[in-house]
């Protein structure tokens, strides 16, 4: 019985801490959401636009236009299309791949639904680097968030050296943070948009790889889960 406990143990303090951190990113995303609403958050997206304005050239455009196409649906849903095949194909991982495309997929609809339920107009409108439509939360931040996110998971889980692990996490993070100063330098988003869309992509993240740990510790073990997290639960009541 202690055996199983331990077994159960790590599974249920995971689960605690993702949704701990999942109910304090959505706090934030509504407080950000709130002062968008009440128009609270002009000065801040202001003040950040009009630094991005003043450091503009030329050749900057042109990084910021390349960075942001890495963020774009095009481009994630291609990356998307191999990683499901090098899942398949080296992992068969079948788990991995479905609750991937749910955080990909349930990703981008949810994107939608909240674009579509605040309303918020762009700063410009340039159909060049994707900047049509709702303007809140961005896009690109929350896809990018969700998609990198995921695919550094897979590595971090994966056997491979510490070394490389830390550096694609790294990497990652530099990545989608340099996506959303893209949308705020191509005048695509405001500051609060980004901001926003990191809030919302990491709360889907952790859900989608929450949901993805618990059913396959739930399928790799003997243990019943519900019945065991009462038993788990139980010892500290």
């Amino acid at each position: 019985m202690e055996k199983k406990m331990r077994k159960v143990g790590f599974p249920v303090l995971l689960v605690a801490a993702g949704i701990g951190l999942s109910i304090l990113f959505i706090y934030l995303f509504t407080e950000v959401a709130e002062e968008v609403l009440e128009e609270e958050v002009k000065g801040f997206d202001n003040a950040i636009i009009s630094f991005f304005k003043y450091i503009e050239t030329g050749t900057l455009d042109q990084v910021m236009a390349f960075v942001t196409e890495l963020g774009s649906v095009w481009f994630l849903s291609l990356l998307s299309t191999v990683t499901i095949i090098l899942l398949w194909v080296k992992k068969r991982d079948r788990w991995g791949i479905l609750f991937f495309i749910i955080g990909i997929g349930g990703g981008g609809l949810l994107t939608k639904i909240l674009k579509f339920y605040y309303e918020r107009g762009r700063p410009s409108i340039n159909p060049e680097y994707d900047a049509v439509g709702y303007s809140f939360p961005s896009g690109h931040s929350m896809g990018s968030l969700i998609f990198y996110g995921f695919v550094t998971y897979f590595i971090v889980r994966s056997e491979r050296r510490k070394t490389i692990k830390w550096m694609v996490s790294a990497a990652a993070g530099i990545l989608v943070l340099w996506i959303g100063i893209t949308r705020i330098y191509l005048g695509a988003h405001y500051p609060s948009d980004v901001i926003a869309g990191h809030l919302a992509g990491a709360i889907w993240l952790i859900l989608s790889i929450l949901a993805m740990e618990w059913v396959t510790w739930q399928h790799a073990n003997s243990v019943r889960p519900i019945k065991a997290v009462r038993k788990f639960l139980a010892q500290f009541l």
